[in-house]
């Protein structure tokens, strides 16, 4: 059972892990580092517990150390017991939801061990709004994606604003980093797939003339919201696809986009 333990200075030592939340450098240099990450919520905090993150604390604000109850007294982690000012002291904001934890980051796999048994995979090109790439998560779990490979600029899918957004969806689906770039995607078409770059471009065909469900291994690849796909990306890819627009529209936000285009990719699955 943990340890429940009432905290009423912001700057007690024992809270460092929850310090600065807001300050998006800081943490994203620091989480990494120091092999930590932050779930907020409920749900999220579940989720990464079921999919075996280790625990090393959590902050509750009184509410919700009842509805934690169960997962409280599964854990040897400290608890820390705080009022939703403190919280607010400490973390940098207003923490609506009342309960965060900090967990403990699994090694990566590599990009070879996540290609030898996966079928639908997603390549991002770019993509450093924590927003899209939790979006980006939430959907290839939904629709049916088996892993998704970042390239080395990639933002990080367990930033808290990531992992938020995805409701622990990035827990859910296999992530790796390709080394090099756009070299690295010579590995995933060793590996057997077809390189299909989504993109607005006229000369892409569109994803129902290209059939992506027909084939046996595809890898969708997606650039960052605005810049799209890279020149070289593009250049690497086998084929172009794209979104049919109408009403004079020109592109989707790339986390919308994305949902389309997994649904293309992956509803001829069995089972779909």
């Amino acid at each position: 059972m943990a340890d429940l333990i009432t905290v009423e200075d912001p700057d007690d030592p024992r809270l460092r892990d929850y310090t600065g939340l807001t300050d998006v450098e800081l943490r994203r240099k620091r989480e990494p580092a120091e092999g930590l990450f932050i779930a907020e919520g409920e749900k999220v905090i579940r989720r990464a517990k079921e999919a075996g993150y280790e625990m090393r604390s959590m902050l509750l604000s009184a509410k919700w150390i009842d509805v934690m109850r169960d997962v409280i007294d599964e854990l040897p982690a400290p608890v820390y017991a705080v009022s939703p000012e403190l919280a607010e002291q400490v973390t940098g904001y207003h923490v609506h939801r009342g309960a965060l934890a900090s967990m403990q980051r699994k090694p990566l796999p590599t990009a070879a061990e996540l290609l030898r048994s996966a079928r639908r995979v997603v390549v991002m090109e770019s993509v450093n709004d924590h927003t899209n790439i939790g979006a980006i998560f939430r959907s290839a779990a939904a629709l049916g994606m088996d892993a998704v490979l970042l390239s080395p600029d990639c933002a990080d899918p367990l930033y808290r604003r990531s992992v938020k957004v995805s409701m622990g969806a990035v827990f859910s689906v296999p992530y790796a980093r390709l080394e090099t770039w756009p070299k690295g995607l010579e590995s995933v078409r060793e590996a057997g797939f077809t390189l299909l770059a989504l993109t607005p471009d006229e000369k892409a065909r569109s994803l129902d003339e290209a059939a992506p469900h027909r084939m046996d291994r595809v890898a969708l690849m997606l650039g960052a919201e605005g810049d799209g796909l890279s020149t070289q990306a593009l250049v690497a890819a086998d084929e172009w696809v794209r979104i049919p627009m109408s009403h004079g529209v020109d592109s989707l936000n790339v986390g919308a986009a994305a949902a389309v285009a997994f649904y293309a990719v992956a509803s001829g699955r069995p089972g779909a």
